[in-house]
């Protein structure tokens, strides 16, 4: 049995000169890192304001559905594990680069 090639089977992509990322410098790269994880911190920061908004309002007696409040408190606080473990993750890899002998 022949070994056919893959390349008929995948569609034919093409890199056209804008898709290709040009070399960042190291501010740059610091500023869109920077800028990323700001968007990141305040969208969890969105989720825990909304989530205790409507505990407010369920404790309150306003008329909320529960379903919406569990929904929201639970949203909330994956968002904050996950950042939780993304902090752990980024300070374990700072301090395997500390270690490294020069």
């Amino acid at each position: 049995m022949p070994i056919q090639s893959i390349t008929s089977a995948v569609p034919n992509l093409q890199v056209q000169q804008s898709d290709l990322k040009t070399q960042k410098t190291p501010f740059e790269a610091q500023q869109s890192f920077s800028a990323m994880l700001n968007e990141a911190i305040h969208k969890v920061d969105q989720a825990q304001f909304t989530s205790d908004k409507l505990t407010t309002k369920l404790i309150k007696g306003e008329d909320v559905d529960l379903h919406n409040v569990m929904i929201a408190s639970q949203k909330a606080s994956i968002a904050l594990n996950a950042t939780v473990e993304m902090r752990n993750k980024v300070v374990e890899a700072y301090q395997e680069i500390i270690r490294m002998p020069v």
